[in-house]
């Protein structure tokens, strides 16, 4: 019936003026539009209630006569059921095959016949719709003798009229009854549409993601007061808002939450508890990208109607779109400065080439980006295949050492994957002397790659549960990567700087760096000695075996002089077949015994067997003068002396020592 509601008259959505004439008027144009509602042939099938009242509403309003009591009225639907008076006695098949007849011909029928009560007449009149004259009904009466047929007949078509009358009110009073809710329905509706346009506006005019969340809340209880509702998110997201909790998956089955999360979709349960009725709403907070949490919704003793299921998902679609791109702009955000950060952290490490250098600066730039308390810088030592300290803020940990498979750094150097802990006492499954001292329970660690192998280890340790995100985690793999490319970049240099040192025959230091090293040693430390070692006659083993036999002789020369002495001696190959040894902090008569120990050496080891003659010379903090120069000249002075000497000789400055 409501079909009819797109052809309302504009007036009856205008308020009344105070002027009776006008008062009139538009109740005469009310009354005229009432007129033309009717019912159509669709609505024939649901008609069964408004005929019945209809009959009982015509039976109150008649005022029945004498000659009304030998007759009984009656209305039948177009599928020729009796809807007027249900409780009459059953009546003859011939009855119901003429107003069946009426029915299908559209035509009034009468039929003469015979019952418990005696001779009557039956008179089936075809009632009619007001527009299109579509038969909707059939009104009976049956005459019974001696009422004459002629006279009542009359009195039936009255009745009719009288009932069809009696129909079409009470059409009217449903019709305008429905008009009425639909109005209202509509008046909440456009309510409805405005505050959900505006909360779209104010969630979309947020680019934060606590102030969405927030409005979110905010707008449904507005809209639902005695409405209970709780966000589980199933991602990193921290909130202060206490309505906002994890959504532990694993902990809660096959719960309500977990199934619309799941499904992505809208879920509703209703159910007892007593005399409560509970009815709980499973609702994802989900965008293009993915869903991000479920609204859990509880209302006891109140139904929800599918018009406020329809209100709430469209909230929660708009919440899941407004919240999804203010995460993208906060990641975005967040990218911009990572990259900044990337960027001058790359920068400020590559200014330097010394490995302790960026091993402090990477320390401190660590425990500022990701606010911890305690940070340490782990490295492997090759050579005794334990991880030592380089750098660290917790003074317990200073210089220490620890086996490589020992702790966080045991366990990242075996998995060469990071690592993210939450409460270290919960879930640690191996001991870590970093988290004993520091009391942290916060932890977040990664190996550093270096010339593609895992020679350190940073840990990051702070003492609140749970205070490093997953985005601290993925930025400091990020950041490892640039630290162990500057970390690359200082060891190549430190191998550069090392092999340009070196004479790539002997192994030995070249003398440049010698002369570098003398200097030094003498701005700081009291004394030293200089020993200057010559293959005697080694033209003679070039001429006579090549040069390539010259070559190992000035090896195995070198080898004997390296293994001679002490480790921190300088041994430097001072040009040609002569080589030189500086000896720190130690005067000339105990150089002396090292230079005797390589002499007695080379004539017995060297194979062809060669001899050598030395010079040696020392300096101290009260010599005149004391420079690399002098100590040099004086060493080659006796050098000069031993050659021309004999050979296979010792002699010290100004004095000559043979063996």
């Amino acid at each position: 019936m409501l079909e009819h509601l797109g052809s309302l008259p504009a007036s009856l959505n205008s308020p009344s003026s105070g002027d009776p004439a006008s008062a009139a008027s538009l109740h005469n144009e009310h009354a005229l539009w009432m007129q033309q509602v009717d019912i159509t042939p669709f609505d024939f099938s649901y008609l069964g209630s408004l005929l019945q009242q209809a009959f009982a509403d015509w039976q109150q309003q008649r005022s029945p006569a004498q000659d009304h009591a030998a007759m009984i009225f009656n209305v039948w639907n177009t599928e020729g059921v009796r809807v007027g008076d249900p409780y009459e006695d059953a009546v003859s098949m011939d009855v119901s095959l003429t107003v069946l007849r009426c029915l299908e011909t559209g035509q009034e029928q009468t039929l003469r016949s015979s019952d418990q009560h005696g001779q009557f007449h039956l008179l089936a009149l075809p009632l009619y719709s007001r527009s299109n004259k579509d038969m909707f009904a059939v009104f009976t009466a049956l005459i019974y003798e001696p009422n004459p047929y002629e006279t009542s007949e009359a009195l039936v078509r009255s009745e009719a009229s009288h009932y069809r009358t009696c129909f079409y009110r009470r059409f009217e009073y449903i019709f305008m009854t429905d008009l009425l809710h639909a109005h209202e329905q509509t008046a909440r509706e456009e309510h409805r549409r405005s505050i959900l346009f505006q909360i779209v506006q104010r969630m979309h005019d947020n680019m934060d993601v606590d102030t969405i969340l927030d409005e979110v809340f905010g707008s449904m209880d507005y809209l639902y007061p005695t409405m209970r509702i709780t966000l589980f998110m199933s991602q990193d997201q921290s909130s202060t808002n206490a309505r906002i909790k994890p959504l532990l998956v694993h902990e809660r089955g096959e719960d309500i939450c977990v199934r619309s999360f799941m499904e992505g979709r809208l879920i509703v349960a209703r159910s007892i508890d007593g005399e409560n009725r509970i009815t709980e709403v499973g609702l994802p907070l989900k965008g293009k990208q993915g869903i991000y949490g479920v609204f859990y919704i509880e209302m006891n003793d109140e139904l929800m109607e599918e018009s406020d299921l329809q209100l709430i998902t469209m909230m929660a679609d708009t919440a899941g779109t407004a919240f999804e791109n203010a995460k993208l702009h906060e990641q975005s955000n967040m990218l911009i400065q990572e990259l900044r950060l990337i960027n001058d952290l790359t920068q400020r490490l590559n200014k330097s080439l010394q490995l302790m250098e960026i091993f402090q600066f990477a320390e401190q730039e660590m425990l500022g980006i990701f606010q911890a308390e305690s940070c340490c810088i782990l490295q492997l030592n090759d050579s005794t295949n334990q991880f030592e300290v380089m750098s660290s803020n917790v003074h317990q940990l200073t210089r220490q050492s620890f086996p490589n498979n020992y702790g966080i750094a045991g366990a990242l150097y075996q998995s060469e994957e990071p690592l993210i802990m939450s409460n270290y006492r919960q879930h640690a499954q191996f001991p870590s002397q970093f988290m004993e001292q520091t009391k942290s329970l916060s932890l977040i660690a990664s190996p550093v790659w270096v010339n593609g192998e895992v020679k350190c280890v940073i840990m990051l340790g702070h003492t609140q549960e749970q205070f490093f995100s997953y985005d601290n985690y993925r930025l400091l793999q990020m950041l490892v990567i640039h630290m162990g490319l500057a970390l690359t970049n200082a060891t190549l240099h430190a191998e550069v700087r090392r092999l340009a040192n070196l004479d790539m025959l002997t192994g030995l230091y070249v003398r440049h760096y010698l002369d570098n090293v003398i200097h030094e040693r003498q701005a700081h430390e009291f004394c030293g000695s200089l020993i200057v070692v010559d293959i005697d006659q080694f033209k003679q083993v070039n001429d006579t075996f090549g040069h390539q036999t010259g070559d190992q002789v000035l090896k195995q020369v070198s080898d004997i002089v390296v293994s001679s002495v002490r480790p921190e001696d300088i041994c430097a190959r001072w040009g040609g077949e002569e080589l030189a040894i500086y000896m720190p902090q130690l005067g000339i008569r105990q150089a002396l015994e090292y230079a005797e120990t390589i002499r007695l050496r080379v004539s017995e080891e060297t194979r062809p067997s060669v001899t050598v003659s030395s010079g040696i010379a020392e300096w101290s903090w009260m010599d005149e003068k004391v420079s690399v120069e002098s100590l040099f000249y004086r060493a080659d002075m006796a050098l000069y002396q031993a050659k021309h000497g004999g050979r296979n000789r010792i002699v010290l400055e100004e004095q000559e020592v043979t063996r």
